[in-house]
Formats: C-alpha cells, sequence, structure tokens
C-alpha cells in the first residue's frame, strides 16, 4: 500500500459518524499535492462522508482533518473557501436563479466589501462556463434544465472558485457518456495546466483507473488500498472491496487496468444449458 507522507490536505485518526453510527473510525489519510486523487467503494463504505469531512461540511466525531497543518476547525471559513472548493453530490439552486447568477456565487469568497465584483470575477465565471459548455444557457432558470445541464452548471461555478484543492462528490451524476467524459477530461486538464489538486468520488472503477494519479479504495469506512491505480487495481483487490469476480486488463486505450466483470448469471446458466443439451444429444445418439 503505497501511502503519501505529505500534503496540504490530510486526516489524522479521524473519526466520523452520524448520530450513533459511526461510518469512519481512526483513518490516517493524506491527499498528495498536484494530483487526481479517486475515492471508490461499494455504497455506504464512507467515501462520500469522508470527502464531506475534507470539505468541513461534516465535524467530525474525533481526530482532525488538517488543512497546511492547521485543523479545519480553527480556520475561518472564508479563508477555507478561498483555498478549498467543494461540489457535494446532491447541491440545491435557490429558487429563480439564473445559471450566470449561480455560477458567479463561485466567486463570494474572493470578494471584498470595497470591491463586489472585478474584472477577474468576470473573467473567472466566464472561463468556468465555457469549459462546461454552459455558455449558451447563461440566462436561463436552473429550475428548467436538465439533470445533465444542471450537473454541469454546478461544476461550472466549483471552477469559478478557482481554489488550489477541489472536491468533488460524484461529479458525472446525471451525464451521458459523452458528458461524462468531457467533464472527467477536463478535471485532467485543471490538474495538468493549474496545478490542481483534485479530490474525486467515483462509482465507475474504470473512470477511476483511468484518470486517477493517486487511487483510494474504501470499504466498511477504512481504506483497503491506495497507491497508483496500476499498482492497486488488481482481480483481489476487486473481490475483497466490490465482491465481484473479474479480470483486470490493460485499457487498450490508456493502457491503465480496465476491469472486466465475469461471466453474468445468465451467460453461465445459458452456458450451463447448452452443456446440458449436448450431454442429452449425446446420450439419445447413443441409445440410437
Amino acid at each position: 500500500m503505497t501511502a503519501p507522507t505529505t500534503g496540504r490536505l490530510a486526516a489524522r485518526e479521524l473519526t466520523l459518524a452520524y448520530e450513533d453510527r459511526t461510518v469512519v473510525d481512526g483513518l490516517d489519510l493524506v491527499i498528495p499535492d498536484g494530483e487526481v486523487t479517486v475515492i471508490v467503494g461499494p455504497n455506504a463504505c464512507g467515501k462520500s462522508t469522508l470527502l464531506r469531512a475534507l470539505g468541513r461540511l461534516l465535524k467530525p466525531r474525533g481526530g482532525a482533518v488538517l488543512l497546511d497543518g492547521t485543523d479545519l476547525a480553527r480556520i475561518p471559513t472564508k479563508k477555507i473557501a478561498q483555498t478549498v472548493g467543494l461540489l457535494p453530490q446532491t447541491p440545491v439552486a435557490p429558487d429563480a436563479i439564473t445559471v450566470a447568477d449561480l455560477v458567479s456565487r463561485g466567486r463570494q469568497p474572493h470578494q471584498h466589501w470595497w470591491q463586489q465584483w472585478s474584472a477577474e470575477d468576470e473573467r473567472a465565471v466566464g472561463d468556468a462556463m465555457e469549459r462546461t459548455d454552459v455558455t449558451a444557457l447563461a440566462d436561463r432558470l436552473v429550475d428548467e434544465l436538465s439533470g445533465g445541464q444542471r450537473q454541469r452548471v454546478w461544476i461550472a461555478m466549483a471552477l469559478a472558485q478557482e481554489t488550489g484543492l477541489l472536491l468533488l462528490d460524484e461529479p458525472t451524476t446525471y451525464l451521458d457518456i459523452a458528458h461524462q467524459v468531457e467533464v472527467l477530461d477536463l478535471i485532467r486538464q485543471l490538474n495538468h495546466e493549474r496545478g490542481r489538486t483534485v479530490v474525486a468520488v467515483l462509482h465507475d472503477l474504470n473512470q477511476a483507473a483511468r484518470y486517477a494519479d493517486h487511487l483510494i479504495a474504501m470499504k466498511a469506512g477504512r481504506v483497503v488500498a491506495r497507491g497508483r491505480p496500476s499498482e492497486v487495481v488488481t482481480a483481489e483487490l476487486v473481490r475483497e472491496v466490490f465482491g465481484l469476480e473479474s479480470v483486470v486488463v490493460p485499457d487498450p486505450v490508456t493502457g491503465s487496468p480496465l476491469v472486466v466483470p465475469g461471466a453474468p448469471w445468465q451467460a453461465e446458466r445459458a452456458v450451463g444449458e447448452s452443456a446440458d443439451a449436448s450431454a442429452d444429444v449425446s446420450v439419445t445418439a447413443e441409445r440410437g
């Protein structure tokens, strides 16, 4: 298990809980700077809960999340918002707000009482909308958009915030395959061209393996494996974390690990029925 030793964002003995249910217990974690980290795991394993804590949306039951060595709880909210951008899993837009107005809210952490809007704010919003292909929707009400369009608008707002650290909880939700690839390509581009440190929760293990520099696999609130996808994505890991038999082969395009699930139940049954039919034919032939 390869674990980074330094990073701006880290967790120390982190325990997270909802009322009496502990979701994450005593977790130590360092997010590598300047890389794309993807967290994967089965439903209810704690990956989204962990991301919420890293963005200070969830107060730890024990331990701490550290930003530049300081407990998040001791850092002013505005300072955190200037450094860490977070797109939660199910964001809710205010009623009757336009796309342009929602994206513009990403600039609030950078504004001051003596300067409410600047040319830099205008540039950041325009750039974010262009990168997410929502410029043509600027005057539309967010409530009128499709699920995929709304998701791209929320991503634009997160990009407009222009933070060094960007946390994304399932950013490809509601998107068709073409827009999923566009969003994930955009994340890689922001990382390569602008040095953004990105942490994303993804459901699709193959997308995670293709786009991540650093992969964290979780199960039942603990880290099972972490490291380069080429190091950690194996048939054994898929079996341990997801309970799925599979074969892991090189992606023919990128060379990253590609998980091919084992034969589905119906295919196995068809093979069995075919074998039984062949046996019946053989027996009939022998009797004849």
